[in-house]
Formats: C-alpha cells, structure tokens, sequence
C-alpha cells in the first residue's frame, strides 16, 4: 500500500508541474503577443510614423499623359514616360495613385531625378550604383509608396515604365510627393513575428522544456509533440494551398476562374499537358490497357531516333504538331515511366468513384502529412526506447529541422506529378522504418515487419532510388536473426518471411506491370523518356560526378540583400559533355548547418559503440551516410542535378544527424556547461537550416505563385520590406 501512495504522490508531483510549466507557457505567449503586437505597430508601420508630418503635394496636372473620360490618366505603349522639371523642393516619397479596378500586374518603373549632388540624372558606373528599378504592383497599395533618397532638393524628376510585358493602357488616378503612408496590420507578419519569437523564447537556454524528459513525462510530452505536428501541418498546408495556380481545386473563393459555379469544389487541370500523365494514366487503366491514349504525332513514329531533343524540337517546329514531354515512347505508345504507385494509390481510385482526374497538388499533401506523421513517431520511437536523455527540447530541436530540411518543402512548392512520387517515397520510407522499429521490440512482430516491408517495398513503385534506405534493415535485424540465430527458430523464420514477403509480392507487380510495358520484368521505361537528354545513349561518366557531388553537397549559397536573399546557384564544369542541370540553390552541407555534425561522426559512434553492447544505432547511421552519398551519385548520373532531387537523400543524411546529437545528447552530463553549449549551438544551426529552407522555399521561380501572379506577390515583399 505504501508503495501505491508513493506512486500515487510521485503522479501528482509531476501532474502539478505539468500544469506548472502549461500555465508558464501560456504567460510566455501572451507576453510574446504582445511583443509582436509592438513591432507590428511601430517598427513594421515605420513608414506611417515617419510620414505624419509631410505635406503631399500633387503633381497630377503636371503629367502630360492623356486623360479618359472618367478623368483617369493613361500610360500607353507610346506614351510611358512622366517627366517633372524645375521642381525645387524637397521629394522624400513618391506615390502612384492607381486605379483599382484595372487589370492587376506589376509595372518597372526607372525613377531618375536632379539634386544638389547632381545637375544631370545619373547612373549606375563602374564604381558607383544609380537608382534601382523599382518594382510597384496595381494591386499592392504598399507598392504605390516609393521612398526616394535625394541629396538635398529634387529638381528634375523623370518616371518612366520600362516593363516589356505590359497590358495597357495603365490608369493612373493621380501621382504626388511626399504622401503620408497609411497605417496597416499585416497579419501574415503578425504571425510570422509571433512564431519566430515564440521558438526564441521556447528554446532560450535556460527554457523548462530542457527539463521535461520524453521518459520522465509522457503524456505531457506526446501532447506537445501533436500540438507542435498538427502546427507543422497547418503551415505546410497554407503554403501548398498558397501557390493556387498548381493546386487544380476550385471553389467560390479560391481558384474562382475555374469554378464551375454549381460545385462546393470542382477539380481542374493545372500545370500543363504533360502535368497529367497520372491522370491519363488511371483513364487507361479503367478502359484495360496501360498505354495512354494520347496518339503520338507522325513525325515521331517515323524517327530513327525519337530519344533526341534537338531532332525532336526541329520535328516539332517543320510540322507544328507537339507531342507529350517527359513520357516513355515505346514501339509507338505513350507510357508512364514515374512510378505506378501514386497512379494506383490516388488517381484510379478517385476516377473510378468520379470520373474525374485527381488533383496533384492534393496528392502531394496528402503524402505530406503523412511524411510529418510517419518521420515525427520514427524520432519518437528512438528517442523513447533507445535513448533514456532527451528532453521535450532537444527532441523538437532535431525533429523541426528533420521535417522542414527534408526537402519536403520544396516539393511542397511545386506539388506537380514530378513531386508526388518523391513525396510518396518518403512518406512510405519513414513509416516503414517505424513499423520495422516498433515490430523489432514486440512480442508478436510478424504484423509490424509485413506491414514496415509492404510500405518500403512500395516505395520502389514511387521512387526506386529511395530503396537504399531498405538497406537499413541489415543494422536492424542482424544481431537478432544472424547473429543470435534467430532465423534458424520456427518462429524466427515466420518473422524473417514476414520480412521479405511484401517485396516478393510488390517485385512481382511491377515485373509483370514493367513486362505489360516493354516486355522486360526490369524495365521501368527510364530508357525511353522523351525529356531533355537521349537516355539509351547517356550512359555512365566519371567526369559528371565531381560537378554533381559540388553542387548536391559543397555549393554555398549564392545570396544578396533584397527579399527573399537567396539567388540560384552558379554552375561551371570542365566536363567536356553534355550536363542535365536545373536552377539549385546550394548543397546541404553547405546550407544545412544542423548536418555539420556528420564531420564528428567517426567519434561520436565511438562513444556509442564503448556505451552499448550492441551496434544497431551506429550501424543504422553508417547505412544512411552511404545510401545518401550512393542515392546522390545514381541522380547525377542517370539523370542530373535538379533541386527537387535534393529530397531524395536529404533525410538519409539528416536522419543520421538526429542520431548523433541523441547520441552527444546521452553522453553530456546533465547541467552541464557542455550541456548547455551544446544545446545552444544545436538551436543556432538548426535555426539557419530552417531559414534557409524557408526562403528557398518563397525564392521566385518559373511556373511558382511568384511568377504567375508577381503583383500579388509584391505585396509579401513589401510585408518584409517594410522600410522601403
């Protein structure tokens, strides 16, 4: 009995601290609200405090610009330039009165002007930077407020609209000096702020969440971690959601172009015409064949050799008829060479219950989640059952930059049938490792393995370089199965069936879906792509990996001081062929800090390896380092370097990252000085890595939301550009 009041105290104790540290949290929060309820007040709102005192002066009927009958002025294609002369004032700001109710675009305007300084207008030279084009969206009022930094009085002032690409007319309802800006509350950074500063104050060095044990308190911890999940979600979605032109869902209010005005939803194609090959794909499979219907044009039925781009692309301009970009071309078919598991998974599905084509875009959200979900318990399992250390805040720490580092994100970004198989490997990876881990400690694991080897088996019908992570079941099962001989048990060789059998099975579906195809068992179609290089001919070369090792893993970011700050990478290569490259970014050793870690690896297993008798962690981290450095290396070479192929070994390097710092984390003592550095710089790397992350992720790209609609875009670059 006394045993059970002790029990019974000791639960209470930690109850009342629980409630202790959610009522901390909560203060916290709101006293952080409030913080960033003045900064949004009055350092975002700088340009309202700074403007009171201007007297605005019109400079309407000073334009020589034709007026309609409404009164509004028009800039034409003839007719784009404003000039203002012997002005003889002071000009602190510019203000674009535009007429709302226009076509919405975003204009380039060259503003030059006169000074004290400079009797003629001046540019930019060789040692000295004129004034920059400035970029002012109809739709953005923001925009409209131009601030000039003149030396001394304006004299002359010349505004002229240099955009090639411009609907007019452009009405302006007027144009003055030295306007007062009004006062607004940007939501969007409100709680940009709010959660920034939030995580700073959360992860401070001497935060309780340190003291909260993910043993030692449970419940408490599981409940922060689903809290902290579900925001993950929340946020990953509003920005899938965000980029609408590749979503293919419309409603009354979003997506309204497309809506068919009867529907609560209706779904659309987006993304082009080889955008929907899934979709073709599951229409085939519905009417019995795998072909899709799609009929290829003469011209390329009659080459010798339609694997060739530029004799495709000469083809393609002599007759005027185009054909399916990025589709395997066999014995004169179309085929699909992606993987066949989203098809099966998402679009037959959804065609057969609908008769329409499934959105992508949802499809990639879908896997998304289920990747935070999958990739949050995996690190859940570790953490629990194979480190007794971690507290609630190293292991948020580690597991934000696992899942915003992953290079989910970006596939997020653009969430096109490119993105979806990727997506749905990780998915599929990350939940198989954790039905493989949960399985390995239970009592009956024959359901956990059948299951964990289905869905890492899956992941070959998605994205078949992602099988290396399959390797990892060597570390995992070894020592139980080899080594204890296991195998040899009647219940271990169960076990071990359990194991291989959903490989035999998947293996056995796409053999006979590849033999359907092409009438080989292992041929995915890869060879017959009609992309931007002649598969059959690429073959293998020495001289491309030192330029794809430098660019997926060594590149630095290329950056500059205007919003989002990161640039594309530049690209040079003494390779003396032809290079598959798109626009990237930088390497993840590079721009992930939180990997930097990987350098300390060889003694950090050590320390591991001296503390437990067995080897499965150090040998699971061994397997990640290499299936990375090999996933890497087969891209290069089969078939480039693009920025979407980062995540398909990102998470192999981060993961073993994770594994590290619980291991540095578990050898620490506790309250130590070294402890508390050791923390610290965690937080600090793994910040820059989610920075990074984060503006790659809003970095202006072709066919993103920021190309698309560049003058709704403007309005978040002057949200973070709030002082120009």
């Amino acid at each position: 009995m006394q045993i059970l009041k002790d029990i019974a105290r000791q639960l209470r104790s930690v109850a009342r601290a629980q409630d202790g540290a959610l009522m901390h949290l909560l203060r916290g929060a709101a006293a952080i609200a409030l913080i960033a309820l003045l900064l949004e007040v009055f350092l975002f709102n700088i340009n309202f405090f700074r403007t009171l005192g201007y007297e605005e002066v019109d400079l309407s009927d000073r334009m020589e610009l034709t007026e309609d009958s409404q009164g509004y002025y028009r800039l034409t294609e003839f007719h784009h330039s404003i000039e203002f002369t012997d002005l003889d004032m002071e000009v602190h700001n510019l203000h674009f009165d535009f007429v709302d109710w226009q076509p919405a675009q975003l204009l380039d305007f060259q503003i030059n002007f006169t000074d004290e300084a400079h009797q003629t207008y001046f540019n930019t030279t060789e040692y000295t930077v004129g004034v920059p084009v400035v970029a002012v969206s109809t739709a953005s009022w923001e925009s409209e407020y131009i601030h000039l930094s003149p030396s001394g009085k304006v004299g002359n002032l010349s505004i002229d609209l240099v955009s090639e690409d411009v609907s007019y007319p452009v009405k302006v309802a007027g144009l003055s000096v030295n306007a007062p800006e009004p006062f607004s509350f940007n939501g969007l950074r409100f709680s940009a702020v709010f959660g920034i500063l939030l995580l700073v104050w959360l992860f401070r060095p001497k935060s309780r969440i340190y003291r909260i044990g993910m043993v030692q308190a449970p419940v408490f911890t599981k409940r922060a971690i689903i809290a902290v999940v579900i925001a993950e979600v929340y946020i990953v979605s509003s920005f899938l959601l965000f980029g609408s032109n590749l979503v293919g869902v419309a409603t009354k209010n979003y997506n309204y172009g497309e809506w068919d005005q009867q529907s609560i939803a209706n779904v659309y194609d987006a993304g082009g015409d080889n955008a929907q090959q899934y979709a073709m794909l599951a229409r085939s499979m519905a009417e019995g064949h795998l072909y899709l219907d799609e009929e290829p044009p003469q011209w390329l039925q009659q080459m010798d050799d339609p694997y060739d781009k530029g004799a495709r692309d000469e083809l393609e301009k002599t007759t005027g008829e185009s054909y399916l970009f990025d589709t395997a071309y066999y014995d004169g078919r179309y085929y699909v060479y992606f993987g066949v598991v989203p098809a099966l998974l998402f679009y037959l599905p959804f065609y057969l219950l609908t008769g329409a084509d499934f959105p992508t875009a949802l499809g990639v959200m879908l896997a998304m989640i289920a990747f935070i979900l999958g990739c949050t318990a995996l690190l859940d399992r570790f953490a629990r059952y194979h480190f007794k250390r971690v507290s609630l805040g190293v292991f948020l720490l580690l597991q934000i930059p696992l899942v915003a580092c992953s290079g989910m994100l970006y596939l997020v970004k653009f969430p096109t049938f490119y993105s979806l198989p990727v997506m749905c490997g990780l998915a599929f990876s990350v939940w198989g490792l954790y039905l493989w881990v949960r399985g390995r400690s239970s009592q009956r694991p024959e359901g956990w393995y059948l299951a964990g080897s289905l869905c890492m088996a899956l992941v070959v019908g998605c994205r078949p370089q992602m099988i290396f992570l399959s390797l990892i079941a060597f570390p995992l099962f070894w020592r139980k199965f080899i080594t204890q001989r296991h195998l040899l048990t009647k219940a271990g060789a169960r076990q071990f069936a359990c194991l291989l059998a959903p490989y035999a099975v998947v293996a056995a579906g796409l053999m006979g879906y590849n033999y359907a195809r092409f009438g080989s068992f292992t041929d995915f179609g890869a060879n017959y792509n009609l992309t931007v290089h002649d598969m059959p001919k690429r073959g293998l070369s020495l001289g491309r990996i030192a330029p794809a090792l430098f660019a997926y893993f060594l590149q630095p970011p290329t950056m500059d001081g205007t919003f989002p700050y990161l640039l594309p990478a530049p690209f040079a290569t003494t390779y003396m062929g032809e290079t598959v490259r798109e626009v990237t970014f930088g390497g993840i050793l590079a721009c992930l800090p939180v990997l930097w870690i990987i350098f300390f690896a060889r003694p950090i297993l050590r320390l591991r390896i001296a503390a437990r008798s067995t080897r499965t962690v150090a040998g699971v981290i061994v397997v990640l380092l290499v299936s990375g450095v090999f996933v890497a290396l087969f891209d290069a070479e089969l078939a480039g370097i693009l920025q979407r192929y980062y995540a398909d070994f990102s998470f192999m390097f981060l993961a073993a990252a994770v594994l590290l710092a619980f291991i540095v984390n578990e050898n620490l003592k506790p309250q130590s000085a070294y402890e508390r550095v050791f923390r610290q710089v965690l937080a600090l790397l793994g910040a820059v890595s989610v920075a990074y992350m984060v503006l790659l992720c809003l970095v202006p790209e072709t066919g993103w939301y920021a190309s698309v609609y560049d003058w709704a875009y403007q309005s978040i670059i002057e949200a973070f550009e709030f002082w120009t």
